[in-house]
């Protein structure tokens, strides 16, 4: 998926974080810029009924997944076994963001090199300008 057809995901995934507010407050600047933008927003949330919930899907999701992921089901093998499994995602999901978080770290540091090198080569070859 391209950074140009993800954008709507991601637009509307930061409008459900910020609640009915933000997504009233984005249709009424799409009115503002160019009406037809205000009306599809509007379709829209009506459609997807955002302007008839007390909160968005989002946070309604998260927050059921919460209650009942930890909820007993009475059989306590399946319980350890769901402990069992739910920590090891954790620990999946909290390594895998630390790689991440180092290969963004070694992404800009190789940006970072680049750009000192450059900048070497530049006064380098202003220096050998310089003398002739």
């Amino acid at each position: 998926m391209t950074a140009i057809t993800a954008w709507p995901g991601r637009a509307e995934t930061w409008l459900d974080e910020r609640g009915k507010g933000a997504w009233i407050a984005a249709t009424i600047l799409g009115f503002v810029v160019f009406w037809p933008l205000g009306l599809a927003l509007l379709a829209y949330m009506i459609w997807s009924k955002r302007m008839f919930r007390n909160g968005c899907s989002h946070r309604r999701n998260a927050a059921w997944g919460s209650r009942h992921a930890f909820r007993s089901s009475g059989n306590a093998a399946f319980d350890a076994y769901k402990a069992d499994t739910l920590d090891r995602l954790e620990q999946e999901q909290s390594e895998f963001e630390a790689f991440l978080k180092r290969l963004r770290e070694a992404k800009d540091k190789a940006e970072f090199d680049d750009y000192m090198a450059e900048r070497a080569r530049a006064a380098a070859r202003a220096d050998a300008g310089s003398r002739d």
